[in-house]
């Protein structure tokens, strides 16, 4: 396996040793780690952020009321308890429950990604530790080998913003069975795969570069 032209057999252990570290480590945010288990606690302030005319038509799961989103909650709990489903709740750098991110549909290690932040969130940078830590727990923990993201073909930002993540490859044409069951009676989606070697990969190239910009400035 080759990094920069380097075989990571012939790195340092010491570099190898701040990879496995950097790899055991839960993702923070402000020093509070991000996700946290669905509890119905939550469910009051996550209802009123989701019941927002810019976030609802997003959520795959809609609730029209308090007490039908305490149900999906319950529900979602329940479907991880029986392996169908990994729901967390994230939170911001105060331990605020902010949004969700959850994989559905799992069958054979793998998944379909469904995630949404409030509105006062947005573009405020949650996006992308959120989904780094899911990943890292999907991928390290849980046993999932591919995370599937299926976006509308009208929604060109979402499109653009996917096809620009490193990990991430479209699958319309190599997982075109899986393509055409979710798109059964008419086009409407696209299909994107983040496998675990991909993501790994890009991870652990992430962290060589971080580690030889440290050992520069302490040269």
């Amino acid at each position: 396996m080759y990094f920069n032209g380097q075989n990571v057999k012939s790195l340092s252990s010491q570099k190898f040793r701040g990879w496995r570290n950097l790899f055991s480590l839960p993702l923070l945010l402000g020093g509070v780690e991000m996700l946290k288990q669905r509890d119905l606690q939550d469910c009051s302030i996550l209802f009123e952020l989701m019941a927002h005319p810019d976030v609802f038509p997003f959520v795959r799961h809609k609730a029209n009321s308090y007490e039908e989103f305490l149900f999906i909650t319950r529900q979602a709990i329940e479907l991880e308890e029986q392996g169908k489903m990994i729901s967390r709740t994230i939170m911001d750098e105060w331990g605020n429950p902010i949004g969700n991110i959850s994989l559905h549909d799992i069958e054979d290690g793998y998944g379909f990604l469904g995630t949404w932040l409030g509105k006062p969130y947005h573009g405020m940078g949650y996006n992308k530790p959120a989904k780094d830590a899911f990943f890292h727990e999907l991928f390290h923990e849980q046993g999932i080998n591919s995370i599937f993201m299926r976006i509308r073909k009208v929604n060109k930002r979402s499109f653009y913003a996917a096809s620009k993540l490193p990990y991430a490859t479209l699958a319309n044409e190599t997982r075109s069975c899986l393509y055409n069951e979710i798109n059964q009676n008419e086009e409407i989606y696209d299909l994107f795969e983040i496998t675990k070697d991909n993501y790994l990969l890009h991870t652990l190239r992430e962290d060589y570069q971080q580690l030889e910009v440290t050992h520069l400035k302490e040269a």
